[in-house]
């Protein structure tokens, strides 16, 4: 007989893949905000997309190959770039003075590019992505274990 704890927890071995899917989603917005709908990133934009880009081939690898190690090192392009994404939406809602960042040159980091429904906005999307990942991978469970 099935318990129950295993009917709730089995889910969370897809949870890496679903980081994985994340990062892909997350990727090809970004590259399709700016090559296709020619939206020039800011200079908070170009390093969130440092972090989230290599994420994609992280874990990519750590999945194909089952690696235990594989929250060891996403978790730190993931964090950085939640935290440079938290820093974002404060700049970009004007919690924090616009004077206080380095987005002198190229896009203003608090240009209005995109609001659908009113409220989501680029940074908004990127903040989203890092928190799913995070969240998929801290409550994945350990790789090797189901």
């Amino acid at each position: 007989m099935v318990s129950e704890m295993q009917i709730s927890s089995g889910w969370r071995p897809a949870l890496p893949a679903v980081a994985w899917l994340q990062a892909v989603i997350a990727t090809t917005g970004s590259l399709y905000f700016s090559e296709v709908m020619h939206l020039s990133p800011c200079t908070l934009c170009w390093y969130q997309r440092l972090m989230m880009y290599p994420l994609v081939f992280v874990l990519l690898v750590g999945l194909l190959t089952h690696d235990p190690r594989l929250r060891t090192y996403s978790l730190p392009f993931s964090v950085t770039g939640l935290l440079i994404a938290a820093y974002h939406n404060l700049l970009y809602y004007g919690v924090i003075p616009e004077g206080l960042t380095q987005c002198a040159a190229g896009v203003s980091c608090t240009a209005r590019q995109i609001e659908w429904l009113g409220f989501i906005t680029i940074p908004l999307l990127s903040l989203s992505a890092f928190t799913v990942i995070i969240l998929c991978l801290l409550l994945a469970p350990p790789r090797g274990q189901s």
